[in-house]
């Protein structure tokens, strides 16, 4: 289903692509400041706390030998809650990495980053899930299941465990 902006949603996710020329020359600079954010904390490999807390996933793409750039992500809620958002973190990595497409000005305020993002913004094609919870239900089930698991490895727990209530939990530890 398409919404009042770019993207499509499923449930309460949306996609989010856009496509940037490169500026002429700067796809070695561009590169650069990819790697750059990749280093930075929470977008590491293994960090799994990005600045923007309903974020999915986000890749950054540069083809067409440097001359263009993909950014695709996608998140949970509206599309200006994701921009009122966005717009509210520290920009720096980012305006770091849109000073090398054109039509980038720098983002003084939320209207420009919205101005920004919707000049280069299409609706994809297609778009699906493999699963159905927000970023904040997905991390407390991974908290409910390391805590679970914490209880499942402590032999104190194991006359407790053996309550019948407990059956379809157990049932599906064992998987």
């Amino acid at each position: 289903m398409t919404t009042s902006r770019p993207g499509l949603s499923i449930g309460p996710t949306s996609e989010f692509t856009h496509f940037f020329h490169v500026r002429p020359g700067h796809g070695p600079a561009l590169r650069e400041a990819l790697r750059e954010l990749q280093a930075a904390p929470g977008y590491r490999d293994g960090d799994y706390d990005l600045p923007i807390a309903t974020i999915h996933e986000a890749r950054f793409v540069p083809f067409d030998d440097d001359t263009r750039l993909l950014f695709a992500t996608s998140f949970d809620g509206s599309w200006d809650a994701y921009m009122d958002d966005f717009a509210a973190k520290p920009l720096k990595l980012f305006d770091a990495i849109f000073r090398h497409v054109e039509g980038y000005d720098g983002l003084p305020d939320l209207e420009a980053v919205k101005k920004f993002i919707l000049s280069a913004q299409l609706t994809a094609g297609g778009y699906s899930r493999n699963y159905g919870g927000t970023v904040k239900e997905i991390r407390k089930a991974e908290r409910v299941n390391r805590a679970f698991q914490a209880v499942l490895d402590d032999p104190a727990a194991a006359e407790a465990l053996q309550a019948p209530a407990l059956a379809p939990l157990l049932a599906e530890a064992a998987d």
